[in-house]
């Protein structure tokens, strides 16, 4: 890839060079041949020019000058070569693309009889103007014809689109578009060379199930500079940075997925998705394949058994079959594909169908290569599709069914399978060769040879454990010491450190000075050899638990240590040595939020911002992490705060780490949480979701708003007299009910009752913010927990307040 130089001064003169007459156009030129000419925007962040992408292959592209990541390109699907090319303006006003100096290959088919001028905006959108007596005016511009990205400002309307690159390293144009479709709905759209098909929003929803609005026809999307994104069709979202003005840009990569990279460091990090799952994407492996999605691992694809793969560095043109397929009912069998699902593309589809009925109707036609035979979700009756086509296949433990693939029975021979090699690869495109399983016959072997045989395997094997237990011993105290060195290899890819324990009692200078102290252990402040300044947890031995949960502790330090967000304390390692079990955090300046109520040092903005920065800390646990993530113990003692007072989420030491797809299973084996703050469900053995963390935020919001702890606690009436003890949420509940019934449906009257008055002297009052906070806050300690909202919702609601007062 060329590397592109900055232009100085005198080079941008003679560039944008006028003539002196204004009757005619500028003479601008640039050249393929000196590729380190660029035009730069004036504040130096991108960069326009010709750009390597083969050999003697370039392209007129944007990019960011400091990543030399690519926004937009005029000429994708047609390179042009490295000798006599140039991009100039001719004497009529057009901006033209010219390969070896023969032909035209992209234009912006504008004229114009006056001074025209090329300039790349600090936007990075290139505008080709005309100079004019009132002013200048934009004859053409990048923005309104994209690529497959759209940066900060550049609105996608129903004239444009987003076309993906064809690979990673090649810019051609892709098979996925981003489109407002003909019902005013922003779509994800498969436009293979065979076949297309709507994969985002979920194809099998109707627009208002999908939570989309098709009445506004207008059709605009854009991303703003702060991370936020909107659409007309009622399609919002925010960036898990959202709020920090940095680079951005939304991309279609070319898997198929919408991402936003925000530049962090100088790297590029997706701050947003729009599908978790990659294998929802259509054509992603090809026809009669299957898409198998691992968080861990990545996506990959298989050929389908019997098949294989028809082009080895190109999974997007499928497999095809390895025998002819059987024109007769009884020449077919069928092998059962579990948890396979081919969506769409039906020849027959019935419900509530025996599976000998289904496999027959497949039987009845020549080209029913399978059939699909699952459980109907909305009736849980199973339903029956044959298909003549076989695409979109995933594999999918959620998927309640299985696919019957059609093979001929002359694949036997003499009760003998011949091997069937199942073609498959990972995302980067290496195929490889896994066998699948077959049944064999048996040759007859004498007895006496199979007393032979395994008499010579027990000798064998009884020498292999000597040797091994010989070696045990020798090593033994070795690894006493080292402690579990495979979990260290385990984790050390992710960017954490495994520390020993006697690091971590030098870096506390004993386990001396405490800052704090929970159910799950102590914590303690401590100065790692580095010279930075950490919060050191000491886990309880009754957290750590038996040798045997060592191996979950380590795979759990694995999933936390994976998260990333600006609100989630940052974990730098651990100790896993013998029965010590550490925690190594970032030390926080402002200490707990427990502290600071305290000390009532938190003005209204510092609170909202708090239960804002919180609540988007849980929803990325809840909704946008790999792994299904429990709180279980949101209290403000795990409410940190950072030199500027930004909420961080810690203590996850009672969390519960959950499979996405088993959400609904009870699998916790005892009550978790602390007293006040747990959800009802804990204490009536109910099913525990994500709702048991919106409780606990909840209340943790309200101890904010009215300075009272929500443990039971002494209340004076009206005539300055002790009641009886009641809990916080029956308290606000009671104060919001009287003040309603007595002076009408007004907000803001019952909210002033509960308001901590203290803060009220000492900030003021903030009406709307503490409208909001108080309100959201009430839903979320709702008893049912199927009323209380989820926690993206509770940012939605905390969000809306900060848009209406901008």
């Amino acid at each position: 890839m060329a590397v592109s130089l900055m232009l100085h001064v005198p080079l941008l003169l003679y560039l944008f060079f006028h003539s002196s007459s204004s009757s005619h156009n500028s003479r601008f030129s640039l050249s393929v041949e000196k590729p380190e000419y660029v035009i730069l925007s004036q504040n130096g962040v991108f960069s326009a020019g010709f750009y390597l992408v083969g050999e003697n292959a370039y392209v007129f592209s944007i990019w960011f000058t400091q990543t030399h990541a690519v926004v937009w390109t005029a000429n994708r699907d047609r390179p042009i070569n490295g000798k006599r090319s140039s991009l100039s303006i001719d004497r009529t006003g057009n901006l033209v693309l010219s390969d070896a100096g023969q032909y035209k290959v992209w234009s912006t088919d504008t004229t114009s009889s006056l001074s025209t001028q090329l300039i790349l905006n600090n936007s990075g959108n290139l505008v080709l103007c005309e100079h004019q007596s009132r002013g200048s005016k934009i004859l053409w511009q990048s923005f309104d014809s994209p690529t497959d990205t759209l940066l900060p400002g550049q609105q996608l309307t129903r004239y444009t689109k987003l076309v993906s690159a064809r690979s990673e390293t090649n810019n051609s144009s892709g098979f996925y578009k981003l489109i407002f479709d003909d019902e005013n709905v922003l779509t994800l759209l498969y436009d293979g060379r065979d076949v297309s098909s709507k994969y985002w929003p979920p194809p099998w929803l109707v627009s208002w199930e999908a939570e989309r609005s098709t009445y506004d026809s207008s059709r605009i999307a854009v991303l703003d500079p702060l991370g936020r994104f909107s659409s007309t069709d009622m399609y919002n979202f925010t960036t898990s940075d959202y709020g920090v003005l940095i680079q951005r840009r939304l991309k279609l990569d070319p898997d198929g997925n919408i991402r936003v990279y925000s530049l962090h460091n100088n790297q590029w990090e997706v701050t947003w998705q729009a599908i978790s799952d990659a294998c929802i994407v259509h054509g992603l492996c090809g026809a009669d394949s299957t898409c198998k999605y691992d968080p861990r691992e990545g996506r990959k694809c298989s050929c389908l058994p019997g098949y294989r793969v028809k082009n080895h560095s190109d999974w997007s043109y499928g497999c095809e079959p390895m025998f002819q397929l059987p024109r007769g009912r009884n020449e077919s069998t069928f092998i059962k594909l579990p948890y396979v699902e081919l969506y769409g593309y039906e020849f027959f589809h019935k419900k509530n169908i025996t599976y000998g009925e289904c496999e027959r109707e497949c039987l009845k036609d020549y080209e029913c290569k399978s059939f699909q035979y699952s459980i109907e979700s909305k009736d849980g009756l199973f339903g029956c599709y044959t298909k003549g086509v076989m695409l979109n296949g995933h594999h999918s433990p959620s998927f309640r069914g299985a696919t019957y693939l059609r093979v001929p029975k002359n694949l036997s021979n003499d009760g003998s399978f011949h091997t069937v090699e199942e073609e498959s690869a990972q995302e980067n495109g290496h195929v490889c060769l896994v066998k699948l399983e077959r049944v064999y016959s048996k040759r007859h072997v004498s007895s006496f040879v199979k007393f032979f045989l395994w008499f010579s395997v027990a000798i064998g094997v009884a020498e292999v454990l000597l040797i091994f237990i010989i070696w045990c011993s020798l090593i033994r105290t070795k690894h006493r010491s080292s402690g579990n060195q495979q979990g260290y290899n385990f984790l050390s890819p992710f960017g954490f450190k495994r520390f020993t324990y006697s690091e971590l009692k030098q870096a506390t200078k004993g386990f001396t000075e405490e800052i704090g102290r929970g159910s799950g252990g102590i914590v303690y402040k401590g100065a790692l050899v580095d010279q930075r300044i950490a919060a050191i947890k000491k886990l309880n031995n009754n957290i750590v638990g038996a040798k045997q949960e060592e191996r979950e502790f380590l795979a759990e330090v694995r999933i936390i240590g994976r998260l990333n967000h600006m609100n989630l304390i940052e974990m730098w390692g651990y100790c896993a040595e013998g029965k010590h079990r550490l925690l190594v955090y970032e030390y926080l300046e402002k200490g707990s939020l427990a502290e600071n109520l305290k000390s009532n040092t938190l003005d209204w903005t510092k609170r909202y911002n708090i239960a804002l920065g919180t609540a988007r800390c849980l929803a990325y646990l809840h909704e946008e992490c790999l792994e299904w993530i429990l709180h279980c113990d949101i209290k403000p003692h795990n409410i940190l705060l950072d030199s500027n007072y930004q909420p961080k989420v810690a203590d996850f030491g009672l969390s519960k780490l959950q499979n996405r797809h088993d959400q609904n299973s009870q699998s916790f084996s005892m009550i978790r949480g602390t007293r006040g703050y747990m959800a009802p469900e804990w204490l009536f053995n109910q099913k525990i979701t994500s709702k048991v963390d919106v409780y606990s935020y909840g209340i943790v919001m309200l101890e904010m708003i009215t300075g009272r702890s929500p443990t039971m606690m002494g209340i004076q009436n009206d005539e300055g007299e002790e009641t009886q003890s009641r809990s916080l949420v029956t308290w606000v509940r009671d104060k919001r009910k009287k003040t309603t019934s007595e002076e009408g449906p007004s907000s803001w009257s019952w909210v002033e009752q509960i308001i901590d008055t203290t803060i009220i002297s000492e900030y003021g009052v903030e009406k709307r913010k503490m409208e909001t906070l108080a309100k959201v806050t009430i839903e979320c300690v709702e008893e049912d927990r199927d009323t209380r909202p989820s926690m993206s919702q509770v940012v939605e609601m905390l969000q809306s307040h900060e848009d209406d007062a901008s």
